[in-house]
């Protein structure tokens, strides 16, 4: 039996250094999951390697799964391309990178539909939330969970206590149609931008904020080149952990039913540790030195009420029943 060295193999890749990765068995099938994020106690980082040891355990003389983290193999522009053409077997996209294939997964950018992470969560366990994962099955991708990293933050090279005071600023935002639209509400410029071009973006003044978990502005050391984060939650960063259904159909059903048991595991166990790995990074961003603006219930009103409009928006893209299932959670 091999031993399994997926969680060194991403510290490894973190810091820059050269890997190499457990030998595969002999006539073992080397699948690739890749993903780009950095650190070591970032969710998506513990749960990429959680199921590459699962795999390569529980599948050890059929599957032998390599993780690249930090986007080491393929960065955000092109990974679905590679996940297409058979170069990567898993990805874990945020689910903001997805407009180009389907509208619905915009559900998940509204801001303010959730309350909290336990909300998301009871939705993405839903029939509307499950069904979700086949929403892109016509392009040839296949959603295997929903892996949890947290509620979203402002930051900025201000205090933002109201909307207000994100007037004339550049944010950057993923590509996604929702959230430029969230940030002209409150009367900022949407700057679509690569993850990994960030920090050099805030520190060079490129943009003047960004939105993210706290596990990725204390991973990514975002707090570092910001005045402040305000706790705004005002909306869900969650990743769709998924695979190709070319992938998928050229295994054998005992394989492939193993494999869909291994991820619904590790995504459960993954998504039952979000809330204490987030309030743990939290904690470190403020040992670091970084500050952070808690809201009154006044204040939160009025973020709350400035983006309130951008559901109407997309009702038609998303669909109705869809953000009406989402806010019920």
């Amino acid at each position: 039996m091999k031993k399994v060295l997926g969680t060194l193999s991403a510290l490894a890749f973190a810091m820059g250094s050269t890997v190499s990765f457990a030998a595969c068995d002999a006539g073992e099938r080397v699948v690739k999951l890749s993903h780009v994020t950095g650190g070591t106690t970032h969710p998506k980082v513990v749960a990429a390697n959680n199921f590459a040891d699962a795999v390569n355990k529980e599948l050890n003389g059929k599957l032998c799964v390599e993780v690249y983290p930090n986007s080491t193999l393929f960065g955000d522009s092109k990974e679905l391309e590679a996940l297409l053409l058979g170069d990567v077997q898993f990805l874990a996209p945020s689910l903001s990178k997805f407009g180009s294939y389907t509208k619905k997964y915009g559900v998940f950018d509204l801001p303010f539909i959730f309350k909290d992470m336990d909300a998301a969560m009871r939705f993405t366990a839903s029939k509307t939330g499950k069904d979700l994962l086949n929403a892109m099955e016509d392009v040839g991708f296949v959603g295997l969970g929903y892996w949890m990293s947290g509620m979203k933050y402002f930051s900025a090279n201000k205090p933002l206590i109201v909307p207000t005071d994100a007037n004339g600023l550049k944010f950057r935002v993923q590509n996604s149609d929702v959230a430029k639209a969230m940030i002209a509400a409150m009367g900022g410029s949407p700057q679509p931008m690569a993850f990994s071009e960030v920090y050099g973006a805030l520190q060079t003044g490129v943009v003047d904020g960004q939105e993210n978990t706290w596990s990725n502005i204390y991973t990514k050391k975002f707090f570092e080149v910001q005045d402040s984060t305000t706790q705004t939650s005002h909306q869900l960063l969650a990743y769709l952990f998924m695979t190709s259904k070319e992938f998928l159909d050229s295994l054998d059903s005992d394989t492939r039913a193993k494999l869909v048991e291994i991820a619904d595991r590790v995504t459960v166990a993954a998504n039952n540790s979000v809330k204490d790995k987030e309030e743990g990074n939290r904690q470190n961003i403020l040992k670091g030195g970084g500050k952070i603006n808690e809201l009154t219930p006044a204040q939160r009103k009025q973020w709350v009420d400035a983006m309130k409009p951008v559901w109407k928006k997309f009702e038609s893209d998303i669909g109705a029943d869809i953000i009406a299932a989402a806010a019920a959670s």
